[in-house]
């Protein structure tokens, strides 16, 4: 097993901008990721498993809700400690970043910004620690980047509801606990419901034969007439404008998460640069060579100013739908850029697992789709910029 020498870039001297605490908490988040996650994440990823057994140190780390008042469990940090711990776990693997932020952004944070005070003391302080795993339930196999003309519906039963429907592409979703689902009631009105495992005609059937975030478990949410009681609705907000601020938080914490994979592919394109010898000389000594690595710290200088601006306006409440939307798309472009070209530089190596830019590479894939893809966070840019709606 390779020792994980990875130095983090900082070439503009950001830490400069970071207070103490924000340093201490990503060092920390560091210092776990080299010691958990390096060592064993390209077996699980050849193998296609998530390692359960790192699910109480995230915990530990802040993992899960660490901006949740700590009154619920959580560590009540800022954005900015929350982005960075994200780019931390990314730094290790996309996938275990995925389970840390559905986790944090997409079950955590609805239960506490939607939900009433029974319902944060029951599941909260449970899902911080990870002794309870969640998921978030929006994307239907006819319903991906039109979440709006989802079908999955519930109708009153005077004292219950009862959910039918499905949901695909569920990070966590084959050994969640709980899911938070989104469903039409009969009225069409968006709402969220957690519907807990166990209860009757919900199944979680697990994804196969992925190329991409092999170490994250991926499943559906079928509901055969799940009833589910009527204190599981989440009462504070619903429309679709519920799940899409869950998604404000998941995409922000993406775009720190981001720059974590690119840093990686860097470092280690950089210490490869420095130590592969071809025509007597070191292959980071050619003009080729150094073109690729300027410009990989050129671009991720950029995201790292760009996140820590948007985590300023984000602590300040002041952070917009497509301001997130612009640092998520520019990122994973970012990210996706840096690891092709560091997977060129490693020439055959870079293909084996011996390194881990291939495995980058084919989780950044998978990022560069969910949440928001590529191209309908061009059009929110737009749509921002120009006042006109053209998603269709």
């Amino acid at each position: 097993m390779k020792p994980d020498l990875f130095q983090s870039p900082d070439y503009y001297l950001l830490d400069d901008l970071l207070s103490e605490e924000h340093k201490l908490v990503r060092d920390a988040a560091r210092a776990w990721v080299k010691k958990e996650v390096s060592p064993i994440i390209e077996d699980y990823a050849q193998r296609a498993e998530f390692p359960k057994q790192i699910v109480k140190g995230l915990g530990e780390i802040g993992g899960f809700g660490p901006y949740i008042p700590v009154e619920y469990g959580g560590a009540g940090l800022d954005q900015i400690s929350y982005g960075l711990i994200m780019q931390e776990i990314e730094r290790g693997d996309s996938g275990v970043r995925s389970t840390s932020s559905v986790q944090s952004s997409l079950v955590m944070y609805p239960i506490w910004k939607y939900g009433n005070e029974e319902q944060r003391m029951k599941y909260l302080p449970k899902l911080a620690t990870g002794e309870w795993i969640g998921c978030f339930g929006l994307t239907e196999p006819d319903h991906g980047s039109n979440p709006g003309g989802m079908t999955s519906n519930f109708k009153d039963m005077g004292d219950h509801y009862l959910l039918n429907g499905a949901k695909m592409w569920i990070s966590n979703a084959p050994f969640a606990d709980i899911a938070v689902v989104w469903a039409k009631n009969e009225e069409g009105r968006i709402h969220g419901l957690i519907v807990e495992r166990g209860m009757e005609g919900f199944t979680t059937p697990e994804t196969h034969n992925k190329w991409s975030l092999r170490a994250s478990a991926t499943g559906e949410l079928i509901f055969d007439n799940v009833k589910v009681p009527k204190e599981n609705l989440l009462p504070n907000k619903s429309g679709l404008g519920a799940p899409l601020g869950c998604l404000d938080s998941a995409r922000y914490g993406i775009a720190w998460g981001a720059i974590g994979a690119a840093m990686d592919c860097y470092d280690t394109a950089l210490r490869y640069s420095q130590e592969r010898i071809q025509f007597d000389k070191p292959i980071g000594a050619t003009q080729l060579q150094q073109k690729k690595l300027a410009e990989m710290i050129t671009e991720i200088t950029k995201a790292q100013l760009l996140t820590w601006r948007l985590g300023v306006l984000r602590n300040e409440g002041r952070a917009t739908t497509a301001q997130i939307s612009m640092a998520k798309r520019n990122n994973v472009d970012m990210a996706l850029t840096i690891a092709r070209d560091a997977r060129q530089m490693l020439g055959g190596m870079g293909i084996t697992g011996e390194y881990s830019i291939m495995r980058h590479m084919m989780n950044l894939e998978s990022v560069v789709t969910y949440e928001g893809t590529h191209d309908i966070h061009l059009l929110i840019t737009g749509m921002d910029i120009t006042g006109f709606p053209a998603f269709k």
